[in-house]
């Protein structure tokens, strides 16, 4: 049985801080497990997204109560910040913790093409992402970035924060295992580790984490590429799912299915990976 659950039919073809630390990988068994368990938990104060969050990144959260997320060195994250729901918009300018898990992502070789501002993954807490992977802008990325063996040509750089780069490196050893007829989706890579801010945005990228990657600009589609159809976006997709599936068991989520679609990018999100499993078994 996959690690992680496969509902859907596979098709045949693509369609149209600071200081230097120990960190373990979560396996992605150890995360289906952590799904499991919150499957089955019990208790008045089980919160799963919180929960999910404390067990993916054990390095820096201690846990939380109902209103924020404890770190390891005491801080109090607020979860929550009182202004009620937001428009999309304020989603992506002005997310709190929880407005990070507004848009389930979906599992799977198959699925729907995502409806107008499905994008779940680009929702997201920019302290969050600050406080665990430090501020590119004053030098505190470089030094956690791990050279990671690609299947073809050089080497590229992840963040060895989270086991980030330890990822990478098995979706790596299992992409060098696909027919040679892939490999050229995967390079020459369109980077990893870049300090700079999403185009057309002042929110920094999770390039500027190290803590994604993506492959081939060539056969990759991004929506500020496309022209609009009747004032909506035409979805595209040229990388191949058995790609897309590989990437996910390891706990980086694909912007191929984001209605805003980056089908070239891969982001590590391991929280969004387990929370939808989790959805999956309590169906």
């Amino acid at each position: 049985m996959a690690i992680w659950s496969r509902r859907w039919r596979r098709p045949d073809r693509p369609v149209g801080g600071s200081g230097k630390q120990t960190v373990r990988i979560l396996p992605v068994s150890l995360l289906r497990t952590i799904a499991v368990l919150l499957l089955f938990t019990t208790s008045a104060r089980a919160d799963p997204v919180l929960d999910i969050l404390a067990h993916v990144y054990p390095q820096h959260l201690a846990g939380h109560d109902a209103a924020a997320l404890i770190w390891k060195d005491g801080t109090r994250m607020p979860v929550d910040d009182g202004l009620g729901p937001k428009s999309f918009d304020q989603l992506l300018q002005t997310p709190d913790i929880r407005d990070q898990f507004a848009i389930t992502y979906r599992l799977g070789s198959v699925f729907e093409t995502p409806a107008i501002n499905q994008d779940p993954g680009r929702i997201r807490n920019e302290a969050f992402f600050l406080k665990m992977y430090g501020d590119c802008r004053n030098g505190d990325v470089t030094g956690h970035l791990k050279a990671v063996p690609w299947p073809i040509g050089n080497s590229v750089l992840m963040t060895e924060i989270n086991g980030v780069a330890d990822a990478l490196a098995a979706v790596s050893r299992e992409l060098a295992t696909l027919p040679a007829d892939m490999t050229k989706f995967l390079a020459p890579t369109g980077g990893t580790y870049a300090c700079r801010n999403i185009a057309g945005t002042d929110r920094l990228s999770l390039h500027a984490f190290g803590a994604a990657i993506d492959i081939n600009p060539r056969f990759g589609d991004y929506w500020r590429w496309q022209r609009f159809a009747e004032g909506e976006l035409v979805w595209r997709n040229r990388i191949p799912l058995r790609i897309v599936d590989l990437f996910e068991r390891h706990g980086f989520i694909w912007g191929g299915k984001w209605y805003h679609f980056d089908t070239l990018h891969f982001e590590y999100r391991p929280e969004l990976i387990a929370l939808s499993e989790l959805d999956q078994l309590h169906k």
